[in-house]
């Protein structure tokens, strides 16, 4: 005998692989990993001290 199936629960699953797979695609073309955010943070606050060190008071 064949097991019965829940068509509902066998859409469900269906679907949220298939949202899964395209998640997991968005994230590797379009994704950073954390290093390079914490490198372009770095680099970004950096390039701020230089400008504001380099900035005139005038009184």
């Amino acid at each position: 005998m064949s097991e019965i199936v829940n068509l509902n629960k066998a859409r469900k699953i269906r679907s949220r692989a298939e949202k899964k797979a395209m998640a997991d695609a968005n994230a590797v073309k379009h994704g950073r990993s954390k290093a390079e955010r914490m490198l372009d943070a770095t680099r970004d606050a950096q390039a701020r001290k230089l400008l504001d060190d380099h900035e005139r008071e005038t009184e």
